[in-house]
């Protein structure tokens, strides 16, 4: 017996999955998502996640959160959610990995200052690059571009989609148009990914100084938890307080979305896959919850997110990103020849141009500005 036959019916299974756009024979040890979870680990962006921003850049310490290490704890708590719920895990690790694929440097202010730049080209979404990476832009196989991932482990990674690029896009991108749910194991990445960054940052915001324990005890589901650890383990403080404190938050967060997703499920009783994307969203947390972790999202974007520290690397990364957007759109032949386009179509070579610059890592990004702008680099 294979472990996807432990699986509920209302998993993804790879016997009933819809494919690869690319024909291949099926691996004789590993299951299709098994495959997909490994072309992720071994392509050329997964390993550039290292060096991009989760909130503080790369340089400013090394014990800070990287997209790298943000999408590892992505698949750890998916992983988990997805065992309790009976789900398939090897896909909802896929999906964990390959999220962030398509960030650009510096977080999501590279992103806002990109998609500005290609407002008249489409604009830029991190999502839909992230599908862009792993359908186009990786080059390791012989009969194909891209990754050829299976269609659940594309569908999971476009979490975000316009109408207009959905008819572009075609089936994997259908959901939006007919407003039907992915699989249950792209609503759990996608609720997994909350509550790791919503975790971490708090960590990293505490540990780079920018917010403290008595700010975040103004959030009542910050203090419940804080005076929970102090009950137990009296005067406890520093790192091994936060530490017990961010655990139970994550355990809270978990435990709860197992308990209200098991009930969801148990009430829609849903025999298949195709009933579960004809259905409301069945992986959720409860509305209580749903408030705290609210609350928790609104702390961090107004005493951490928009922190003056912050704002000023926001300032900084989003020059560097439009200037060198703007200097390669003025004089293509800047750029390296894979990523100038001869045919004369602006378009194109915009495409290209953002490509580009949302496949540098920060500090790879900062060198190319310094190259070109600077005199020094002569």
């Amino acid at each position: 017996m294979t472990p996807e036959q432990y699986l509920a019916p209302y998993a993804v299974q790879s016997e009933t999955a819809r494919g690869r756009r690319f024909g291949e024979t099926a691996h004789a040890s590993r299951s299709q998502f098994q495959r997909d979870r490994d072309r992720i680990i071994h392509c050329s962006a997964f390993r550039r996640l290292e060096y991009k921003t989760q909130v503080f850049l790369n340089h400013e310490g090394d014990m800070f959160r990287t997209r790298l290490t943000h999408s590892l704890e992505v698949a750890q708590i998916g992983r988990s959610l997805a065992r309790n719920l009976r789900l398939n895990e090897d896909l909802v690790e896929a999906v964990a990995l390959a999220h962030d694929l398509g960030h650009t440097p510096f977080g999501h202010v590279g992103q806002d200052v990109l998609n500005e730049c290609m407002k008249e080209h489409g604009g830029f979404e991190h999502n839909l690059q992230s599908l862009r990476v792993v359908d186009t832009l990786e080059q390791h196989y012989g009969a194909f571009d891209g990754l050829n991932l299976m269609f659940e482990t594309r569908e999971g990674i476009l979490k975000h989609c316009s109408l207009t690029n959905a008819k572009a896009l075609g089936p994997v991108a259908q959901r939006f148009i007919d407003r039907t749910q992915p699989s249950l194991e792209a609503q759990l990445t996608n609720l997994a990914d909350e509550i790791a960054y919503n975790s971490h940052d708090i960590d990293d915001g505490l540990r780079s100084g920018l917010i403290t324990i008595e700010q975040l005890k103004q959030v009542d589901f910050f203090a419940r938890l804080w005076h929970e650890v102090q009950a137990v383990y009296p005067g406890l403080s520093g790192r091994r307080a936060i530490y017990e404190t961010l655990r139970r938050l994550i355990t809270a967060l978990a435990d709860d979305l197992i308990v209200t997703s098991t009930a969801l499920l148990k009430d829609a009783n849903p025999g298949s896959v195709d009933e579960v994307r004809a259905s409301a969203p069945l992986i959720r947390f409860s509305d209580g919850m749903r408030k705290d972790a609210t609350e928790l999202k609104r702390f961090l974007r107004q005493n951490l997110y928009r922190h003056y520290m912050v704002n000023r690397m926001r300032v900084k990364a989003s020059r560097i990103v439009r200037e060198l957007y703007e200097a390669f759109m003025a004089e293509p032949v800047l750029l390296p020849p894979d990523y100038q386009d001869a045919s004369g179509d602006v378009g194109k070579q915009a495409r290209m141009i953002a490509d580009y610059i949302a496949g540098m890592t920060d500090r790879y990004a900062i060198r190319e500005h310094r190259r070109i702008f600077s005199l020094e680099e002569l």
